[in-house]
């Protein structure tokens, strides 16, 4: 992979949440925040979103009309980017959180530039709230921001170490792919990411690298090139 300059981090609410399976792991937080601060020391500049689902799995209930119950999962991801935010600013990361629609004082209203501005600076942006609309999952968030951003690829941090060809969990024989385009993503429909977010990427030529983040220095090696997931390839 070419010299990376701006990357978009997207952690899994579930990766954070580590074996407690909810809320936060700090010690796995705190251990992404290290791995971050060198990324960002090496002069790589780095966007983060976070996925919602170590608080909230709305789509799982036919209780909550869908509207709302995305808006719930908007409201989590915030949660999220406040606290990883705040843990990386204790390990000496400068961080910046920005929403879609209006936070008070919790969060700076999005913008490109000024998002642009920020990451100029070395400071890492948390881009929270998702789209800020509802039938948009943050997979479609990440894609879109990545996009905005001019990043050079997707970090795709996950509890499973890159893309199967079945479920690892219920079969044990389900075979990884080194390497996979988003073609082969779209016609085997795979679900690496979901289905608005795949055609974007793969419409402006985004490319993803997929990794376990609790794997040993995981976000690190893959920002060197040197990962041991899956990479998703644009052509």
């Amino acid at each position: 992979m070419e010299k990376t300059n701006r990357v978009l981090l997207k952690l899994s609410g579930e990766a954070l949440a580590g074996e407690k399976h909810t809320g936060f792991d700090e010690a796995t937080v705190v251990e992404v925040a290290k791995q971050v601060k060198q990324v960002v020391d090496s002069g790589v500049q780095v966007g983060v979103v976070i996925g919602g689902g170590n608080f909230w799995r709305g789509r799982t209930s036919n209780k909550i009309e869908r509207t709302k119950a995305d808006q719930i999962g908007m409201l989590a991801t915030i949660m999220n980017c406040v606290y990883v935010s705040e843990i990386f600013r204790t390990e000496g990361v400068d961080t910046v959180v920005m929403t879609p629609f209006a936070c008070g004082d919790i969060a700076q209203l999005y913008s490109k530039d000024a998002s642009m501005e920020a990451l100029k600076e070395g400071k890492v942006v948390f881009f929270a709230g998702g789209t800020g609309h509802p039938y948009f999952s943050t997979d479609t968030a990440t894609a879109l921001r990545a996009i905005e951003i001019e990043a050079d690829c997707i970090l795709l941090a996950k509890a499973i170490d890159g893309v199967y060809d079945s479920d690892p969990k219920l079969n044990p024989n389900a075979k990884k792919f080194d390497s996979i385009s988003l073609n082969e993503v779209l016609e085997k429909k795979l679900g690496v990411i979901d289905l608005s977010a795949t055609i974007m990427c793969l419409e402006n030529k985004m490319p993803m690298l997929i990794f376990g983040l609790n794997e040993e220095n995981s976000i690190v090696k893959t920002v060197n090139g040197e990962f041991s997931g899956t990479r998703v390839t644009v052509d």
